[in-house]
């Protein structure tokens, strides 16, 4: 699955994702490269956005992102922000976290708001039916103002190694379709 031509950047969410997140299993089976937070335990959307950025910007040509939970919210934070959004090739994005929520939001403090901005590259969201940490209207919500087309995956949970995913086939079969229909970047010049 990889391609010469772009990066795959793996974006995991709060606490990171252990060895039999689909995620990690992705990074093994496919040589993709997880953005390394400094601290996975108090994230700090600030630091994330800055490490974000500057794997973004040391990336040797295009970008896809692969976002997780908390890596959805960082996503799209960081390209609100960013002048290098022109380097991303596409995006998927798996189970928001909505650190809106006044449960979640008290575990990370300074994640909210949401940047509801749309994406300035494609985007696909794959929600969950009965996602513990996002409603199923919530993140349906974030779609239609990130302008991603929205996948509803069924009742999966957080879609997470919990869900018993294995390496998720469906998961890489969306990204296959995001990275051959993707727009090339826009050029700097």
């Amino acid at each position: 699955m990889s391609s010469p031509s772009d990066t795959v950047l793996v974006l995991p969410g709060w606490q990171s994702s252990g060895p039999e997140h689909w995620q990690s299993r992705w990074e093994a089976l496919h040589g993709f490269h997880r953005v390394e937070q400094h601290d996975w335990m108090r994230p700090l959307r600030g630091d994330w956005t800055a490490r974000l950025e500057e794997t973004i910007v040391d990336a040797p040509g295009p970008v896809v992102l692969v976002a997780h939970s908390l890596g959805c919210i960082l996503t799209a934070w960081w390209a609100a922000h960013s002048s290098n959004t022109h380097r991303v090739k596409g995006a998927l994005l798996v189970a928001p976290g909505d650190v809106e929520r006044e449960d979640i939001a008290g575990y990370l403090p300074g994640w909210s708001p949401i940047a509801r901005q749309p994406l300035p590259f494609p985007a696909v969201l794959v929600g969950s039916r009965n996602d513990p940490y996002c409603s199923f209207e919530r993140a349906e919500g974030m779609a239609r103002a990130w302008g991603a087309r929205f996948i509803d995956h069924g009742e999966r949970g957080h879609i997470n190694a919990e869900s018993g995913l294995a390496d998720w086939s469906e998961g890489q079969a969306l990204l296959a379709g995001l990275r051959s229909s993707a727009l090339p970047p826009l050029s700097t010049a």
